[in-house]
């Protein structure tokens, strides 16, 4: 028996709480054809029993019973939606498609476009995919964003493997948090209309289109006072910067804003499921990013520090209003979609969410250990596109994921190449 067996929780079933603001909000703009989902994709070293992983899957589902949510039905005149706990699972969230040597691309596709319903518990669903060359197991997580996001689930999945395997799968101790720094002086203006990723070569069809690959972790030298999620930011920026140069956008001096989540839960058995992270915008001018590398990491370095240590809602004060419930959740759906719709130029940029470094082993014992995990995020327009990376065993994991009315393939790998040279370029030229 492990540690989580004598820490074990029953599912209150039954019990209703009511959507946050990150969730009501998504569920109001919910659209079908750019299905609002978290993409996860695991890759380890063995391969796992079928019996086992569904067994493990679910005790680690009732170990973490805020997972086993669905949406409660209610009448128009009602005030809040609301999540109802359920004592087991609906339907059966683990399946194992057939091998095939397409296997990967088809389970990456299913991930883009085919969303866990709310209607039944729990919104996520896990597939065990043979990996075509070697054997070894993939693990997709499908994860419907309106109920949870990424981390969340990594860290239900992390209850799984050691449940499976036996392991003590415990993130390491948190690092502190880093002192707050006031931000530089001189950012662009928020209020003013950040500049759009400049179309490429789109695609016919709707949905989101997505390329992974495997990088280096940009090198820093110890001590330095910029992290690697600074050095990501401004690879990120700078690929936008030369992408729109190159596809000659209209507007060249309009300021790039970068959407950066910012997590602060525990990564223990204690971390709350749900949606948990807050979104805070990194500016940067065209002026800034002209800058010297050593210059523009000390500039970021402060200022997402200083974005860091903010206190606010998790999507601000204005959709905090939007989610209280002042009048029918019908009459708030229709107001925060048609305000979504006009606030629209002001969307930023871009989204870049670092998970850093897998905080977990993914240690599934006999059936071995994560060395590759990749996540993506929805890129519904106006953004179009979205970088998340996360690392583990040594390496740089890059997802692009774009909008198809934006971009199409072509051009996500053209913009994974220049990432790839801008982040080089911050190691290079780092003070």
């Amino acid at each position: 028996m492990t540690t989580l067996d004598h820490n074990r929780t029953r599912a209150p079933g039954g019990k209703r709480l009511p959507f946050p603001t990150v969730d009501e909000i998504a569920r109001h703009c919910l659209r079908d054809d750019e299905p609002e989902t978290v993409h996860v994709e695991v890759h380890l070293s063995g391969a796992l029993d079928p019996v086992r992983l569904t067994a493990a899957f679910d005790r680690a589902l009732h170990h973490h019973p805020r997972i086993l949510v669905r949406e409660a039905p209610r009448r128009w005149y009602t005030s809040r939606c609301t999540w109802e706990l359920a004592d087991a699972p609906d339907v059966p969230p683990v399946s194992f498609p057939e091998p095939a040597p397409d296997a990967l691309t088809r389970a990456r596709a299913r991930s883009l476009t085919r969303s866990p319903p709310l209607t039944a518990a729990p919104p996520v669903r896990l597939e065990s995919v043979p990996h075509p060359e070697t054997g070894n197991t993939v693990l997709f997580l499908t994860v419907n964003h309106t109920a949870l996001d990424g981390p969340a689930c990594l860290r239900v999945l992390a209850t799984a493997a050691e449940l499976y395997g036996g392991r003590d799968n415990s993130p390491p101790p948190a690092p502190h948090a880093a002192p707050h720094r006031p931000a530089p002086p001189g950012p662009p203006s928020r209020w003013t209309r950040p500049a759009r990723v400049a179309p490429g070569a789109p695609e016919a069809r709707p949905g989101n289109g997505l390329l992974v690959c495997d990088l280096a972790v940009p090198r820093r030298p110890e001590g330095a006072p910029y992290t690697v999620n600074d050095q990501l930011m401004i690879a990120t920026a700078r690929t936008i910067a030369d992408w729109n140069a190159e596809h000659g956008t209209r507007r060249p001096r309009r300021q790039l804003r970068i959407t950066m989540p910012v997590d602060d839960r525990p990564r223990d058995r204690t971390m709350p499921i749900g949606n948990g992270t807050r979104l805070v915008e990194v500016p940067f001018s065209t002026d800034e990013l002209k800058q010297s590398t050593a210059a523009l990491l000390r500039l970021t370095a402060t200022r997402t520090t200083a974005l860091k240590s903010l206190v606010r809602p998790q999507l601000g004060h204005g959709a905090a209003l939007l989610a209280a419930p002042y009048a029918p959740v019908t009459w708030r759906a229709a107001a925060t979609r048609a305000l979504r719709a006009a606030a629209a130029p002001w969307t930023s940029t871009t989204l870049l969410s670092n998970i850093g470094r897998v905080p977990y082993p993914l240690d599934f014992g006999d059936g071995g250990r994560a060395r590759a995990v990749w996540f993506s995020a929805p890129a519904r327009m106006p953004r179009g596109l979205t970088f998340t990376t996360a690392s583990t065993a040594g390496r740089l994991h890059l997802a692009l994921r774009w909008s198809r009315t934006l971009l199409g393939h072509g051009d996500g790998a053209h913009l994974r190449d220049l990432f790839e040279h801008h982040l080089h370029a911050t190691q290079e030229e780092a003070p």
